[in-house]
């Protein structure tokens, strides 16, 4: 009976470093989904307050300044680069967002002005 120890091992050099490549690929898409997981979640109270902001600055720009929505970024504060508006003129609404992430609206009222819908996601628990 032949011994079989002197043959090569299965696979070839190029195969274990493209396992190896893809290993390592797959590990650092992992920790970057981990990384803007934990970030969003840090940061998620500040997100939902700088929609329902940006939803309110872009409703009175579009209802009551009677600028075009493209324009109203202008108004926007500092890092609020992100949020995305738009608009839906048949109920006179304004939806804010960041996509996957946070959304609010704010609907234009001829005697309140804009008003914010209510909040429907989950409330936050400061500790104490």
């Amino acid at each position: 009976m032949a011994v079989l120890s002197h043959w090569p091992s299965v696979g070839s050099s190029a195969m274990k470093a493209r396992n190896a490549l893809l290993g390592s690929l797959f590990a650092v898409v992992l920790i970057a989904g981990g990384v803007s997981y934990g970030w969003v979640r840090a940061h998620r109270a500040q997100l939902e307050l700088g929609v329902g902001y940006a939803a309110r600055v872009g409703c009175g720009c579009r209802y009551i300044g009677g600028r075009p929505l493209e324009d109203c970024h202008k108004d926007f504060e500092p890092g609020m680069e992100p949020i995305r508006l738009s608009e839906d003129s048949s109920t006179r609404t304004v939806t804010a967002s960041v996509p996957l992430i946070a959304s609010r609206s704010a609907r234009f009222d001829p005697v309140l002005g804009c008003q914010a819908e209510n909040f429907t996601g989950t409330r936050m628990v400061v500790p104490r």
